[in-house]
């Protein structure tokens, strides 16, 4: 059983930051990715960064180069440091995690998921 709870939302203008926590707690091995999965209002949940059991960090294309992936294991928190915000991010941000994934970014593999952290950005 794995327990994710996200922070680190709120409101911000464009070209802003934000942070975005996850405390993981339960049973995580060196089995599992964790990852960062967002959804728009009608449109269908993405997946945004994702860091794998090797330590590879993974990208979809809009946000390479403002988004980065960590994790503290010191204090089993996954993040997600967002910088140069546009009002196309806007969403409700999940953190996830999953065993055995293959593909990286895709959420039909990820089984355990926080209960979403939303993130406005106003132009």
């Amino acid at each position: 059983q794995v327990q994710l709870v996200e922070s680190g939302g709120g409101s911000v203008q464009a070209g802003g930051s934000l942070r975005l926590s996850c405390v993981v707690s339960g049973s995580v091995d060196r089995s599992y990715s964790m990852g960062w999965f967002r959804e728009a209002p009608g449109k269908e949940r993405e997946g945004v960064a994702v860091i794998d059991t090797s330590g590879r960090t993974h990208y979809t294309d809009s946000v390479k180069g403002r988004f980065s992936i960590s994790k503290d294991n010191a204090k089993n928190t996954l993040l997600l440091q967002m910088d140069s915000l546009k009002p196309e991010d806007t969403a409700l941000y999940y953190c996830a995690a999953g065993r055995y994934v293959a593909d990286h970014l895709a959420k039909i593999e990820y089984t355990s998921w926080g209960q979403g952290t939303q993130v406005i950005v106003n132009s």
